[in-house]
């Protein structure tokens, strides 16, 4: 099979913070071999060999970071045509911040376990017996959206502040060598990306009120070398658009993720943002060297 027909394998985990007494589930998503077929992950159905047996080869790793009260569930799209071109791809549920439970939203505690259990999805899947021999342990980059570009930020070395000016005690991975934004929350990052230093893919929505363009100007502004980050800006998007499609049944105007600015097609669009993430992501990571 070639590197770009992998089918999907899916396995589902939980990560144990001891030191803060709570865990918090991640789906890996990984090439095979075995022939996939529509599996239900709650409303969602992805086309994946639940629990197959992974691929021969060697894979760089990504996570996945989704935004405030969201759902790890929701950037499939990306996920898949990764797994399929050669990736393992981990999305974890980021505990007290999620669709479920949201009581840690705009906490300074939500701002330190989000980095800290990306740091600790990467470790664990280093060290997962079914796993770790097919992981380039040097390839790692991570994709965030809206929270989830805080959390990028943050985990390749950002020094977040809270809005009185605090820092906050987060710790930064040096096993990460890219990332992806996508209408990321850059706010807490006003002067105070010095450290990092890795190639950024930034995506920011024409027409979005969550997190406006003057959040790529602070990323741009405060990262060492602005000739590191590519910067894109999707016309006429909204900043839900970067959410997978939903289903049929779960579109409607109430629902704020499911709806975009009048005329841009979201599934148009989710079969040109995992390509263009794909090339960003081989241009950078081959860079590395292979450590196993």
């Amino acid at each position: 099979m070639n590197r770009n027909n992998f089918f999907v394998g899916s396995r589902q985990l939980q990560i144990h913070d001891e030191e803060n007494e709570l865990s918090f589930p991640v789906l890996v998503q990984y090439p095979t071999y075995t022939a996939a077929t529509p599996t239900s992950f709650g409303p969602y159905v992805m086309d994946v060999s639940v629990d197959a047996e992974i691929a021969e080869g060697s894979f760089p790793l990504v996570i996945i970071s989704h935004g405030n009260g969201g759902s790890h569930l929701l950037y499939r799209t990306i996920s898949i045509h990764l797994v399929r071109n050669g990736y393992i791809v981990a999305m974890l549920e980021h505990y007290g911040n999620n669709r479920n439970n949201n009581t840690l939203e705009n906490t300074t505690l939500n701002l330190q376990y989000r980095p800290r259990h990306v740091s600790m999805t990467i470790e664990q899947l280093l060290t997962e017996s079914w796993l770790q021999a097919f992981v380039v342990q040097d390839k790692i980059a991570v994709i965030g959206h809206s929270m989830g570009g805080y959390t990028a930020l943050a985990v390749a070395g950002g020094v977040p502040r809270t809005l009185e000016g605090e820092r906050v005690d987060v710790t930064s991975n040096p096993r990460i060598k890219a990332i992806v934004l996508l209408a990321p929350g850059a706010g807490w990052f006003k002067d105070s990306l010095s450290k990092v230093t890795i190639p950024i893919l930034m995506f920011m929505a024409e027409h979005d009120p969550v997190t406006p363009a003057w959040n790529a100007e602070v990323v741009l502004a405060s990262v060492p070398d602005s000739s590191q980050v590519i910067h894109k800006v999707v016309e006429n998007a909204g900043h839900f658009s970067f959410l997978s499609p939903f289903p049929e049944t779960m579109r409607r105007p109430d629902f704020r993720p499911s709806t975009d600015p009048p005329g841009f097609d979201r599934e148009a669009f989710h079969k040109e943002l995992p390509v263009v993430v794909l090339t960003f992501l081989e241009e950078t990571l081959n860079s590395v060297p292979n450590e196993r």
